[in-house]
């Protein structure tokens, strides 16, 4: 039962079922799909949107977090910076070049109203991108690490990016509150020095504190854990790779393997709450974000990998320029950070929708990935 639960994580199953449901619903019962999923309430004042995007997500990405902390232990991929610099400048270009494109369509075919959409193409969905790695490239190519450790570092620019450039877009941003935040953290690194080795105190104390810290600061409380995590025990040593299983048995590798598979089955309803879009909905918005995520992706993580290994920063042993050019391609998978930003960025449902259309069309960098992989006659190493 458990290699079939597994199975179903491993290829993103529950995210994409949650995204078909909601599409067939959206196109099928629009009315009854929006009194479901905004009007509707659980709870007094709480939504199925709400209880999604701003709970739910908490967790997500606290997943994230605990990632990008053990990468950056000893024996992580990015530790020492020095042997990830490569990799780094590619996430860079990664970053910066679907932001160019996006600015330069929006200029040249797109309007105004859409600017606000230059952070929606920015990132790469870790495990989409890692599962089409395997097909084109086979389990043990160096190109996996490379485009693990970029879509982690990736993931942190994100979460910077949601922080500081996407407040509630209905009301102004209230700095004092972030003191109960910064409250959060001073309680966890209390209780860090305490030697608290359950991760429940953290989460409950200092998370609480983090999480109404931001709602009331109106910004993004489903960032709350991301300031936490750091902060519970780990390993002095990081000894295992992303999706690798670890023998570390230390707090912060606790908290990923108890939350990590209700996360990959809650994606199911990330998926339901915000991937239901009419396809009438489909417009200039939706081709601007899917063309700054392929196009994007590739031409900023290819130019700036060749740069860095100009400056005498090399690609991995195994890696060249025609991986290269893969792994941008495939960065360009930007599902659900794309979906959770393009809902930030816009009110306008209308304009929220087609730009979602362009996230949920970057799941055609799969097969395209694989058809540029078999042209450029890609060695698989399995």
């Amino acid at each position: 039962m458990r290699k079939r639960l597994n199975l179903l994580r491993e290829f993103s199953i529950p995210l994409i079922a949650g995204v078909v449901v909601a599409l067939i619903w959206a196109n099928l019962d629009p009315e009854g799909y929006i009194y479901f999923i905004e009007e509707k309430e659980l709870f007094e004042g709480f939504n199925f949107h709400f209880f999604v995007n701003d709970i739910f997500m908490v967790f997500f990405f606290a997943i994230a977090a605990v990632e990008i902390t053990q990468s950056l232990l000893p024996g992580g991929d990015l530790n020492p910076l020095k042997t990830a610099i490569n990799p780094l400048l590619a996430t860079l270009g990664g970053v910066l070049g679907p932001v160019f494109i996006f600015v330069l369509l929006n200029q040249t075919i797109g309007s105004p109203e859409y600017a606000n959409g230059w952070g929606i193409p920015t990132a790469t969905d870790i495990a989409l991108a890692w599962l089409v790695a395997r097909f084109v490239f086979g389990e043990k190519h160096p190109a996996v690490s490379f485009l693990l450790l970029l879509a982690i570092a990736d993931d942190a620019i994100g979460l910077i990016i949601i922080a500081l450039f996407y407040p509630d877009p209905l009301s102004p941003v209230e700095p004092m509150w972030l003191l109960l935040t910064l409250a959060g953290v001073i309680v966890a690194f209390i209780m860090r020095k305490a030697g608290v080795k359950s991760y429940w105190p953290y989460l409950i104390f200092g998370g609480t504190l983090s999480w109404l810290g931001l709602h009331n600061a109106h910004l993004h409380p489903s960032l709350a854990l991301v300031f936490i995590i750091p902060f519970l025990p780990h390993a002095k040593k990081e000894t295992a790779h992303l999706f690798e299983e670890s023998e570390d048995h230390s707090t912060l590798s606790r908290f990923e393997h108890e939350w990590k598979i209700f996360v990959d089955f809650g994606l199911f309803m990330f998926g339901l709450a915000n991937a239901g879009v009419e396809f009438s909905e489909v417009g200039v918005l939706t081709w601007i974000v899917f063309i700054s995520l392929l196009l994007g992706k590739t031409l900023g993580i290819f130019s700036m990998g060749f740069l860095a290994e100009k400056l005498g920063f090399p690609l991995p042993n195994g890696m060249g320029k025609k991986e290269l050019i893969l792994a941008g391609v495939i960065a360009g998978l930007g599902l659900t950070v794309a979906l959770f930003v393009a809902g930030a960025a816009f009110t306008d449902f209308t304009i929220q929708g087609a730009a979602k259309m362009g996230a949920l069309f970057s799941a055609a960098v799969a097969v395209i990935a694989l058809i540029l992989g078999r042209i450029l006659r890609v060695q698989k190493i399995k």
